[in-house]
């Protein structure tokens, strides 16, 4: 992989079919919520694997210095060795297999 900027600026984006309207706002005013501006990368990665549910991951996109990375090149910069903060354990965030 290239040489990834864990400390610029990113922005973490639903699509379009996971973004709901804000729910306090009338029909008139709704705007969809998305996931958010971070002051670092590193961040919005951490929270796209650690705290967005798994099943949101697929249709998530990240944006860093206007390159794009979809939910599989978000979990690769997470899992790259440099990435710069700590990770929880793998069975804290992977899915569940067992049924």
């Amino acid at each position: 992989m290239a040489a990834f900027d864990y400390a610029s600026e990113a922005a973490l984006l639903p699509s379009e079919s996971v973004v709901e309207p804000h729910p306090s706002r009338g029909r008139r005013g709704q705007r969809p919520i998305g996931y958010g501006r971070f002051a670092r990368a590193a961040d919005a990665i951490r929270f796209a694997i650690e705290e967005l549910p798994a099943s949101l991951l697929p249709a998530t996109h990240l944006e860093v210095d206007e390159k794009k990375f979809d939910g599989d090149g978000i979990r690769r910069l997470y899992e790259s060795a440099e990435y710069p903060l700590a990770r929880r354990r793998a069975s804290q965030w992977a899915p569940s297999r067992s049924h």
